[in-house]
């Protein structure tokens, strides 16, 4: 019986969204770049990239920009000691080059992706941890010079919650100085290079919004070469349309470049910790996908509303299918929340954001 119901209402709102023409549905045959008036990306995995041909169509169809999700991390390119390990990092540069998108290196310093050795030598010789993130960041950088058009130099400096920082390794060890010494030793390396800070929850933490603003006036102040922030905006469905607006209203004030750096939008919840979901919605209905599309066409409407012309970097999704989606294995949920389904089919949401983009 409830079933039943269930199946009714959701045919009365098709219905009525087809007669008030909100259904979600494609504006012609473009794929997101050719739509867009700034980059549009999407965060990858080269391995699985090279082997899959569904998901290297998607990427050369809709994008212009690549970013990896976890390929040019720390502990992926410094996995021990002295040794570096260049092979991924050098097969991204190459696959962006031959398909003319936009490289984006995530990311040079971030606590969850310092390997354990780093962790090991630095609790013995805090001198040493000065030492090697200067060598490691220009050794880095430098070896792309020219080939990565811009780098999150630092992830998620700040607290889960509140304006105060992250007491990591880098923090306890190094100070917050740590941060703007990274800034310049990539600037140093690359001076072509935009750079940005990196973080989660701008759009919603106005007290964590507003201590990331800080540390930009105190970095530009002490002329720290920063060109970019970073919003990785992992939305939920009940975060209002209005504070997202204000809090990007603000992070475009700063003047710096502003990219959504990790778009996708969950209807369940989580407290933002490993295994911290909560599965509010068993079942994922055709009600929900339309509001979902209606969320995307927002964000990418308060994109380009928003943010001037010359401060957008762009927008780029985090694992762009629900197939390969974050969300589900880190919170422990299952969760919709990209523009793709898990057949990598175009959902609503993919509709949806295309309006925004073309409106």
């Amino acid at each position: 019986m409830q079933n039943t119901i269930q199946m009714i209402k959701t045919l009365l709102f098709l219905i009525l969204a087809l007669l008030t023409g909100c259904v979600s549905k494609p504006l012609d045959d473009k794929g997101l770049k050719e739509i867009a008036s700034f980059p549009i990306g999407g965060a990858i995995e080269i391995s699985q990239v090279t082997k899959d041909s569904a998901l290297r169509n998607i990427i050369i169809r809709n994008f212009n920009s690549i970013t990896a999700t976890s390929d040019m991390k720390m502990y992926a390119i410094a996995p021990t000691d002295s040794v570096y390990n260049w092979e991924k990092a050098d097969s991204l540069v190459d696959f962006s080059q031959r398909n003319d998108l936009r490289l984006f290196g995530h990311t040079l310093v971030w606590h969850s992706g310092t390997p354990r050795w780093v962790f090991q030598k630095a609790s013995q010789d805090s001198v040493w941890l000065s030492n090697f993130l200067k060598i490691y960041i220009q050794d880095y950088v430098g070896r792309y010079k020219g080939k990565v058009a811009a780098w999150d130099v630092v992830n998620e400096g700040l607290e889960t919650q509140g304006g105060a920082y992250r007491e990591t390794l880098w923090y306890n060890k190094l100070g917050k100085e740590y941060i703007a010494n990274a800034f310049r030793y990539a600037h140093e390396a690359d001076p072509d290079a935009d750079l940005f800070y990196n973080d989660f929850n701008l759009e919603r933490d106005t007290a964590k919004l507003n201590g990331v603003l800080r540390m930009i006036e105190e970095l530009k102040a002490d002329e720290v070469p920063i060109t970019g922030l970073g919003v990785q905006m992992h939305l939920r469905m009940d975060i209002p349309e209005k504070l997202i607006r204000e809090s990007v209203r603000k992070m475009a004030a700063t003047g710096l470049k502003i990219h959504f750096s990790e778009l996708d939008i969950i209807f369940n919840t989580h407290d933002d910790s490993r295994g911290g979901g909560e599965q509010i919605y068993s079942v994922v209905t055709s009600e929900m996908l339309e509001q979902q599309a209606q969320k995307y066409e927002i964000v990418a409407k308060i994109y380009r509303e928003e943010v001037p012309k010359e401060q957008q970097f762009g927008i780029t999704f985090w694992d762009f299918t629900d197939r390969d989606t974050w969300i589900n294995p880190f919170f422990g949920l299952n969760d919709w929340p990209t523009i793709f389904n898990k057949e990598l089919k175009p959902k609503p949401a993919y509709y949806g954001f295309q309006k925004g983009l073309a409106e």
